[in-house]
């Protein structure tokens, strides 16, 4: 890309350090109390809020108990359990296969490497990273959800605009100690600030170094993406 990694690592480096600053709280916001109630939960998430989530999973966990109940039930019955949450039916087929896999390969428990975890249905290297990151203490890599997404490319960090070259971007220039911070850092700030639409630049504590605001680069403020 055409700003040089030394100057988008330090870009990064202040960027953090700022929501740092605003943010001394940042961590997940999906509720879960074990490794596959993270898994579904993050599965869940996908093109829906996490507050909506966390409202279905609260029913949804006592419900179910172990990949054996997911498995066993019928794809009709978890559906319908689901059917608050985007793509319910997809991700109700995702969760019952993947239970299934996790019985059949894993003995039950949900998997520890991004090779397998991504060789379950419905699952992606954004959900995996989640998945290794809060349920295993294994940092791999940096989530690339839709803020981390936006920002990053508003912030002038990366041009790319896939998921999984936006993370070989950050993981060059974010330090890897702060890879898993930098994501929740992200989306707060996503959440508050600088959001799809109508992103608050005037009360921004990243104003003055952003690209974006200034009118330095050929992104559009409105959608995140290039003119």
């Amino acid at each position: 890309m055409g700003t040089p990694r030394a100057d988008r690592a330090e870009q990064a480096r202040e960027v953090i350090d700022r929501l740092e600053d605003e943010y001394p709280d940042s961590t997940i916001s999906l509720r879960y109390s074990d490794r596959l109630e993270l898994l579904i939960a993050v599965i869940l998430s996908a093109q829906c809020t996490d507050e909506r989530v966390n409202s279905e999973t609260e029913h949804l966990f006592e419900k179910y108990d172990g990949p054996e109940d997911y498995a066993s039930v019928s794809q009709e019955e978890l559906a319908e359990d689901l059917n608050s949450i985007t793509y319910y039916n997809n991700k109700a087929s995702y969760i019952r296969d993947a239970c299934k896999r996790i019985l059949e390969e894993h003995d039950g428990a949900v998997p520890d490497t991004m090779d397998e975890l991504t060789d379950l249905p419905g699952v992606g290297r954004k959900t995996a990273n989640v998945v290794l990151q809060h349920g295993h203490d294994v940092v791999e890599g940096i989530v690339v959800d839709t803020h981390v997404q936006r920002l990053s490319r508003r912030l002038g960090l990366t041009e790319e605009s896939r998921p999984e070259r936006i993370e070989e971007d950050l993981m060059e220039i974010v330090p890897d100690g702060y890879w898993q911070q930098f994501t929740h850092l992200c989306i707060d700030h996503g959440r508050a600030v600088c959001t799809a639409r109508s992103p608050d630049c005037e009360g921004c504590v990243l104003a003055d170094v952003c690209p974006s605001e200034r009118g330095d680069n050929d992104v559009d403020l409105a959608s995140g993406e290039p003119w």
